[in-house]
């Protein structure tokens, strides 16, 4: 049987605006609801000005125990393509493409009733609500959320959290941390709000500087959960979590491409019409010999949270070195982060899709 789409299209029913550069999309799926965990994402697919297509990860603000919508939240940012695009060309009414959900930034199962703290960064707090109001409503696990923001305006919902904490007294708290008010944030903020609760599953999301120092301050305060989506490095080649992507059985309409000079190994890349090869080169991974093609395929993280690179394995394998975004269904047909994927057979064929 063939695969279905990799992408659907959704109509957006509302736009709300949450802050002057931030608004929620709320959308209706064509072919019915998609089925999500709070704290996933979904890859948008756009077309701006008639070029190509990018693509872009955006998480669910929205919780499957709590909302009968789907909603995303976008921040504008400087120099965005596609955040920028959104803000500035979708309508209620217009119709968007994107993936079914993905990602594991999702609730873990607690071994105590330590409360889940949430720490956020700006648009991090998008997954981090999510997480919240599942807790909220799925547990009965305290919630504490530290939310760090330039200013007042500039705090992405303010109101709906403060709504939030009314509707469940004694279990959500919400500290604001504005830094027009208080400075930056610093590590003693960060363990002078974990407090006691040092136990706690603790779930980080927002800039790196800020995702950086608050994992930093939590060091020896329970696990600790993160999600990026950009300015990542690149991991180093000794991997801690190793995710094999194989080959799925080939189909007769779709044999494996033959790879020449198999014995000294190539990497071949589909992208568009184009087919390029490379020789293989140690511990490069799948995205890199892309670059050295020649060619510009999708990225966005490079660091195995938002799936933007995703590519099929058409021919060999590939191990990941981390993957915090494909299901294991995705990887067992043959689907592989490009830019966490190396390659452990002497050829290998991958398609962007």
């Amino acid at each position: 049987m063939p695969s279905p789409p990799l992408f659907r299209r959704a109509t957006v029913t509302r736009i709300i605006q949450e802050t002057a550069d931030t608004r929620t999309f709320v959308l209706a799926p064509h072919g019915g609801p998609l089925s999500y965990r709070a704290g996933q994402f979904c890859i948008f697919r756009v077309r701006v000005d008639g070029g190509r297509d990018l693509l872009r990860s955006y998480s669910m603000s929205s919780a499957p125990e709590t909302d009968d919508e789907l909603m995303t939240t976008v921040k504008r940012v400087p120099g965005g393509k596609v955040s920028n695009w959104l803000h500035d060309h979708v309508s209620e009414g217009d119709e968007l493409e994107l993936t079914e959900p993905r990602g594991q930034f999702c609730l873990r199962p607690a071994p105590t009733s330590a409360p889940l703290l949430g720490f956020c960064g700006g648009s991090g707090i998008t997954p981090v609500l999510s997480l919240a109001k599942s807790t909220l409503a799925g547990t009965d696990r305290r919630v504490r959320l530290l939310c760090a923001d330039r200013d007042r305006p500039s705090a992405i919902f303010y109101e709906g959290l403060a709504e939030l904490a009314k509707r469940y007294p004694g279990r959500l708290t919400v500290v604001r941390h504005l830094d027009d008010e208080r400075g930056l944030l610093d590590a003693a903020d960060v363990k002078e709000f974990v407090g006691a609760d040092m136990d706690a599953d603790s779930y980080v999301c927002g800039p790196e500087p800020f995702m950086e120092l608050v994992e930093s301050a939590l060091q020896g305060s329970g696990r600790v959960f993160s999600e990026r989506f950009g300015g990542a490095q690149v991991p180093p080649p000794s991997p801690p979590r190793p995710s094999p992507a194989r080959t799925p059985a080939p189909s007769p309409a779709q044999p494996p491409t033959p790879t020449q000079n198999a014995a000294e190994g190539t990497i071949t890349i589909l992208l568009g019409n184009k087919r390029v090869s490379v020789p293989r080169r140690p511990n490069e991974t799948l995205l890199q010999s892309a670059r050295r093609a020649g060619l510009a395929p999708p990225f966005s993280c490079e660091a195995g949270n938002c799936a933007t690179c995703m590519a099929k394995l058409r021919e060999g394998s590939a191990t990941m070195r981390v993957n915090d975004a494909l299901t294991e269904e995705e990887v067992a047909e043959g689907y592989v982060l490009t830019c966490q994927g190396v390659p452990d057979t002497p050829s290998v064929t991958v398609e962007y899709e």
